[in-house]
């Protein structure tokens, strides 16, 4: 009986150790993996302003454990038409990282926290508050604009100002001035009492009742002097 033959393998599987050219070509990748996913999670992220810098219109921001560099914060208009409104030590914000860069990242205010919470519930006020307790509200529940906290307020305008309003109402607890050449008051004038000191003038009929009209210390309704025959002469009539 002859013996079997052993039968010679149709392929044989080779391991072979990987050379150096794969072996960077690999960790390569893992950097770039690793770089890529770093981009991503720098392009959108929360953080806290730490430190502004008003003159150059910069802040830094903690975000984690980082600590930015100056960066600029977005406003509304930055053109013909420009607006400011710096944001503050303790805001919290969004960091907008252009490829996940966050050394030239942008700062867009703002986002309400424990520290800093909604100064308004309503569904669709537009309502300003500021650190010195002064309040700016519109309520369009009510149509009600509201301004308060305030110590001064200044109007200038090179030409006119116009309020049309059916009533006017002010309160003023000292004083009221009125500083120009002419005041024109078009129709009725209602007061509780009247001092003019420079003089003037009057035109048309007056009536005047229910009190005593002096003139140079004389009451003119009783008012007498002498008459042509001796005598004084009686009250006007």
């Amino acid at each position: 009986m002859r013996p079997a033959l052993c039968q010679k393998p149709d392929s044989l599987v080779r391991f072979s150790k990987p050379g150096p050219h794969s072996i960077i070509s690999a960790m390569n990748t893992q950097l770039s993996l690793q770089e890529m996913a770093r981009a991503l999670r720098n392009m959108i992220r929360t953080g806290i302003i730490v430190d502004i810098d008003l003159t150059s219109g910069r802040c830094r921001v903690q975000t984690g454990g980082i600590v930015t560099q100056w960066l600029q914060w977005l406003t509304h208009r930055a053109g013909h038409s420009r607006t400011w409104w710096a944001p503050s030590v303790g805001e919290q914000v969004l960091l907008l990282a252009v490829g996940g860069e966050l050394d030239t990242a942008f700062v867009l205010p703002g986002i309400f926290s424990d520290d800093n919470p909604a100064p308004s519930v309503s569904a669709d006020a537009w309502h300003v508050a500021f650190p010195d307790g002064a309040v700016f509200e519109y309520e369009p529940q009510n149509s009600a604009l509201k301004v308060s906290g305030i110590k001064t307020a200044d109007i200038t305008a090179s030409q006119s100002v116009t309020v049309s309003v059916p009533e006017v109402k002010v309160v003023a607890s000292t004083r009221i001035t009125l500083d120009t050449p002419e005041v024109v008051c078009t129709n009725k004038l209602i007061t509780s009492t009247l001092e003019v000191q420079k003089g003037g003038t009057m035109s048309g009929n007056i009536s005047h009742s229910g009190g005593s009209l002096s003139s140079n210390g004389k009451v003119l309704h009783t008012h007498q002097h002498p008459g042509d025959s001796g005598g004084t002469t009686g009250a006007p009539l």
